[in-house]
Order: structure tokens, then sequence, then C-alpha cells
């Protein structure tokens, strides 16, 4: 079905091909992963298949690629769209019309199929993406991982012979991956669709495919094969993988089924060793005293009762380059001063958390032994943070993009009017803060008495509220009775949540249950409806942004929306001058994260994983005391996820306190002393980390799953306990 013939890609300007030497085919009616670092061409090798490269993106295509026995040389992409469906890495860049139904339905009526058919095959994939509650609503108004479904739908619905997905599954949550697997699954059997893909999280996908194309190295030949036989040779591999190579199992395991079925002689030798976390205190709510704070509630704000607005930090914003779609974009800043906190000797100290001595730095993996980061110390407001000092230097404009929204169901605010409602606000720099979705059916109306679910979620704020508190810890940001409410409908309730010097937490919930709005409410993009958000001692929605700065950064899902140099040598030397730092210091960061990224190329020309490298640079070279992240690992590769990790490690040890909104277990598992978990706007569970996803089918990372009842997390802990 698709044949490559010896084919490489030269883009205009480069020395070398991006890739070469690609000779492979894809039988009809197979699932083909194509895998490999960073940067390696897998965009490039799918884009060929769809005729966008080089029709679309320049450059010289040599060799032959053929799909369904037409050649992509002499076929533009508006004459293969009856046989391939694709869908890119940015969901955003392929929507066409305003509502999700529209877009579904878009593609067909392009190729002019009859309004029957339209309407019928419109039904079912709603159904089969789990979309009907959504049929009706804005795109502009879902959260990511929801408008990643709507794009794999609206090429779902042509019925196309060929499917080409870039990353289909990196902003979805478990469960919503798994559904969407399973369709692409049921199409390529009992249709006999042809699916090639690229996906980093290759435990998601990796038990689908029945071939495996790797390329190891940007322009090295691809390897073809079986899944198992690729995979004990690749570079980026699975934990499952990583522990069966650890085990010595042979043939490597691809599914947790597999790998339980050999795990028993590897239990027994872990019987004895505990796993680090349940050897160390706790970290997070379970540590911390239920009686609260002796100086009393944080004050509600008093504008709390109007209907929730997009904050307007004021005039701060410096106007940037206009985006694709012609909105200007602001520019994450930096501190402009140093930053202190009172020590508190009796504080319970986090796995990770910062010592009485001060940090230099981490090892950073793929560097010289005993070659550490130059990370800078934690930077605020008042003074250092340990032993540091920075330069105070102007200020890089923060609102770092409007976060994706996270629509959310649920009922009415207590205190507010009926439907009150208000247009859609704005925010800093012109973003527009997107309404949510309308309550869910079936909720409790107003004046009924209340259900169990109701009341079990009444007792459960109770218990939150308790292990939020803290007694003496130093807080870089509190959440006390947050609720955010856009005109009918409720993104956050009651939300009550505490983040400490040197803790990090991550926010996981399904698509829509609130994590970037949380987010958003912590670097003062979005005002509560009620409670109350402080960060640094300031309130983020009030605060001017260029001392908003000093306290907070937010690197959101689009990286791109901090991003408006024309080359990554003038987006970091713009870092280091907003951030006081000293030249270099924002470049260091990016060859860090993701190394081969080299100065005179346009960010834009970057893939999504090494956009997503440069914008953390960017916003890590500030140092803010207090770093969101929202989906961080987004087009990441395992090699890169270990550098990132290093790196939020050392931030950890030096006194920052971090907050990351992800889907990614197995980050969370690797990094994060506590684990919140929201669903509908809520606080579910709040707690350890190994005590939080070890409960979790959906949450759980694969080795937890692999070992259990033993609570190991991750393949390091594994190693480091049988060394």
């Amino acid at each position: 079905m698709i044949r490559f013939e010896d084919v490489s890609v030269t883009y205009e300007g480069a020395g070398e091909p991006t890739v070469q030497g690609v000779d492979f085919e894809v039988p009809e009616g197979e699932l083909v992963l194509l895998v490999g670092p960073s940067g390696v061409g897998k965009s490039t090798v799918l884009g060929a298949v769809s005729g966008l490269v080089p029709h679309f993106t320049g450059g010289t295509l040599r060799g032959r690629v053929t799909v369904a026995g037409r050649d992509t040389r002499t076929h533009r992409p508006r004459e293969l769209a009856d046989v391939v469906g694709t869908v890119g890495q940015d969901p955003l860049a392929h929507f066409v019309t305003d509502t999700v139904e529209e877009e579904l339905a878009y593609g067909m009526e392009s190729l002019g199929l009859a309004p029957e058919v339209m309407r019928r095959r419109v039904e079912e994939t709603l159904d089969l993406l789990g979309l009907a509650d959504l049929r009706d609503r804005p795109i502009a108004t879902l959260s990511g991982g929801q408008r990643q479904r709507v794009a794999i739908g609206s090429v779902l619905t042509p019925h196309p012979r060929v499917l080409v997905l870039d990353e289909p599954t990196s902003a979805l949550d478990p469960a919503a991956a798994e559904e969407v697997l399973a369709v692409l699954q049921r199409l390529v059997h009992d249709l006999g669709t042809t699916v090639l893909l690229a996906e980093h999280r290759l435990e998601r996908v990796i038990q689908y495919a029945d071939r495996v194309v790797l390329l190891p190295a940007p322009g090295a030949a691809p390897r073809y094969g079986d899944p198992a036989e690729v995979m004990a040779v690749s570079p980026v591999y699975p934990p499952v993988v990583g522990l069966g190579r650890l085990a010595g199992w042979s043939p490597l395991p691809l599914t947790v089924r597999d790998a339980r079925r050999r795990a028993s002689t590897l239990r027994d030798r872990l019987t004895g060793h505990r796993p680090p976390r349940d050897a160390e205190p706790p970290a997070g709510p379970a540590s911390r005293s239920p009686e609260p704070q002796t100086a009393g509630p944080l004050p509600t704000d008093p504008a709390g009762s109007h209907s929730g607005t997009t904050a307007q930090p004021g005039p701060h914003i410096r106007p940037t380059e206009p985006t694709d779609s012609g909105s200007p974009l602001p520019k994450a800043t930096g501190p402009t001063g140093p930053f202190t906190e009172p020590s508190d000797p009796t504080r319970p100290t986090a796995p990770g958390s910062p010592s009485s001595e001060p940090t230099t730095g981490t090892p950073i993996p793929g560097t010289p032994t005993g070659a550490v980061s130059p990370l800078p110390k934690a930077t605020d407001p008042t003074g250092p943070i340990g032993s540091s000092t920075e330069p105070s230097g102007p200020a890089r404009p923060t609102a770092p993009g409007s976060p994706s929204s996270e629509p959310t169901t649920g009922g009415p605010v207590p205190g507010t009017p009926t439907g009150a409602g208000s247009p859609l606000p704005t925010g800093p720099a012109g973003f527009r803060t997107p309404p949510l979705e309308p309550d869910a059916p079936g909720r409790a109306a107003a004046g009924k008495a209340p259900s169990a679910l109701a009341s079990l979620r009444r007792l459960f704020r109770r218990d939150s509220a308790a292990l939020g508190s803290s007694s003496g810890a130093p807080q870089v940001a509190e959440v006390r009775g947050l609720a955010v409410r856009r005109g009918p409908v409720t993104a956050l309730r009651r939300v009550d949540l505490g983040v400490a010097r040197g803790e990090t937490v991550a926010l996981m919930g399904r698509n829509g249950a609130g994590k970037s709005t949380l987010l958003g409410s912590l670097v003062g993009l979005v005002e509560p409806t009620a409670g109350a958000v402080r960060v640094g001692g300031a309130v983020p929605h009030r605060t001017p942004a260029r001392e908003l700065v000093r306290r907070v950064g937010l690197v959101p899902q689009e990286p791109r929306d901090l991003l408006y140099a024309d080359t990554v040598a003038a987006e970091c030397a713009a870092a280091d001058r907003d951030a006081g730092a000293e030249p270099g210091t924002c470049r260091t960061l990016v060859s860090e994260l993701l190394p081969g990224i080299t100065d005179g190329i346009h960010p834009r020309d970057l893939s999504e994983g090494q956009r997503l490298a440069l914008a953390l640079a960017v916003v890590l070279t500030a140092r803010p005391p207090l770093l969101l992240l929202d989906e961080p690992t987004r087009g990441l590769d395992y090699a890169a996820k270990a550098r990132l990790v290093a790196v939020l490690r050392a931030l950890a040890a030096e006194g920052h306190a971090i907050v990351l909104a992800t889907h990614d277990v197995e980050l969370a598992a690797e990094i994060a002393h506590r684990v919140v978990l929201l669903a509908d706007g809520e606080v579910i569970a709040d707690g350890p980390t190994a005590e939080i996803v070890v409960s979790s089918p959906s949450f759980a990372p694969q080795v937890t799953k692999i070992l259990a009842p033993q609570r190991w997390l991750t393949v390091s802990e594994v190693r480091e306990a049988l060394a």
C-alpha cells in the first residue's frame, strides 16, 4: 500500500539530508510504528506519504514514494486526499471549521459525499471516539486532548485507505489513548485500513504494531522488522522493554501481561528490598499536620463573587510577532531580582528537597563524568534562595500563552446566580479564554436532595482540605476553596492545594478535568470566581506581570506561544537578557535538554519536541521559584525526557517548587513527590506518588503493574535495588 524506494529529503539551506536511504514497504491492512529519537525525521517520512513533503514544505525529495499506486512526486496532496488521511502533531493547525460536528463533516463535504452518508459517518465517529457530548461545542473551547480526538475523528469520517498519524496520543489521558488505539486496531483488523504512525510514548502503542520502522539517528538508514527484534537494538524503548533488558528476558516482552508471566523470578530477587519511596518519609499532604495553619485561612478574593474572567495583568506584556492566526503572543519573563523565603528547620523534607547545604547542580546524562548543569539558583523578589544571587535585569513578559482550556462538567458554584454568565473573556495581550462546556445532564438540580455522590464529594473536600494544610512549612503557592466559573459552566470547584519549596506535584486526570485551568489560576491568566490563590504572597491575577514573573513561570501546552525570534540563537539571547542571566545560560539548557539543535535554525522549523525543549529552556533560564509545566513531555523521546527529569530534579534540589499537568504516568512516577488527581474540576485524590498511582489501574506505570503487589515505580528503582 505504501512503498518507499531509496528516499532522501533535503530541506533548503540544510547541509545534509534530513532522512536518507529510506526503503521499506507497508502492506495493506497493517499498523506500522515509526520510532526514533526526537529530530531524526519521523515527521518528514510521514509527510512524504501524504505529499506534503515536498509539495508544501519545500526541499528536494529523491527516490520514489507511492501510495496505492500513486506517485507522490506527480500527485499533489489534494489528489491523494481520497486515499490518505493525515493528523499532524499540532491539532490546531488541522482545523478548518468552528464546531466539532462541522469539522467531522468537512472532509466528506470536500469529497462530495451524499448528505445521508455524511450524517451516518459523523454519528459513528462521535460514538467511536467518545465525542457525542461535544458535538455542538466550539473547537476553541476544547481541551488539548479533546482537540486531538476531534482531529483524529475528522480524518476517520472520509474512510481513507491509509491513515498517517503523528503522535496521535500525545495529549490524551491513558483511558482516552486506549480508546483511540482500540479504534485504530479495529480499522486495521476489520476494514483493512493501513496505518503508519509515529509516537514517542511507546508504552501505549508498541503492542498494537505489526511492524516497527526505526530511524536511529538523523540521516541514518532505517531498520525495519518485528517489534521485539527492533526494540532489542533501539535507542528508544518503553519501560516494559527496559525491565526486560535488565532482567535478561528473551524475547523481550512488549506488553504488561507478557512481562508479568516472566516476572516471578524478578520479584523473588527483589524480596527484602524496599522501594525507595516506601523507605523515606512521604512528601506532600500525607506528611503534614491536619490542623489548619496558625496564620489562618487565606482571605477570599472580594472580587470573586462575580463570574470568572481571565485576568488582565496590565500593560507589561511586550508585543511580539503575530502567530499564524495573527494574534500577538507575549513572551515569558524571568525574575528581576533575588528571592528569599524564611527557612524552617522543622519542615520535613521531601525526596529531592533542598538540604542545608547549597546545591551546585546535578549530573546530566550524556555529559562527561562529574559534569553538572550550570544552573543558577532560584530567585524571588526579596532575596536569594540558599546562597544565590542573580543580577536584576529587564523582565521577559510572562503570559506564556493561554493555557489550553480544560472544560469540565459540573453544577453551579454556591453563591453565584443561577445561569449567571459572561461573554467570552479576554486575557493578556488579547488572549481569548474560551468558555467551558455546559453542565452535564444528570447532575442534581438546585434545590433537590443531595445525592450519595454529592455527600461523598463533601466528605472528601473536608479531608483534602485538612491534608492540604501545613503547619509551618514554607509554601510557595497556596490555593484555598478555588472555584472558576465562566457563564453557566464550572471549571474548578472548591480546590485546595499547597505547594512547598523543593516539592514536585503532578496534576493528573482525564482530558477536561481542569488541570490547565488550575495552572492558569496560579500564573494569573484565570481569575477565581471564589476562593483565593497566593503565589509567593501575591494574588496572581492582580499582580503586575513584571512583578509576578519573579515568582512563577509557565510552559504552556503550545510551546510556540513562547517563541518569536527568527533563530534559536536570538531566542536564547533574548531569554538570557530578559532573565538577567549569564550569556549562554539558555543555550546550555537547550543543549542539555535536546542536543543537536543548531543556532541558525528558525524555531518554527523545529519538531514539536524540539520546540518544547527550546520553550522549556527559555522559561528555565529565569529560574522562577514556582515552575508550572503543562504537558512538558509532548514530543520528547525517552532520552530527552531523562534529561528533562535531571534538570527538574536539580531545580527542586535548589528549592524550586514544580507543578506539572501531565498524562505521562511514567514521568509522574519518575519525578513527582505528590500526585493530585482531578475529575470534573474537583480534587479526588491528593497524596504521595506511590500511594496514588499504585492503587490506580489507569495511572499506574508499567513497572508497577508488572511487579505488583510490590510497589516499584520505575526501572531505575529496580536497577538500583539489584545493584
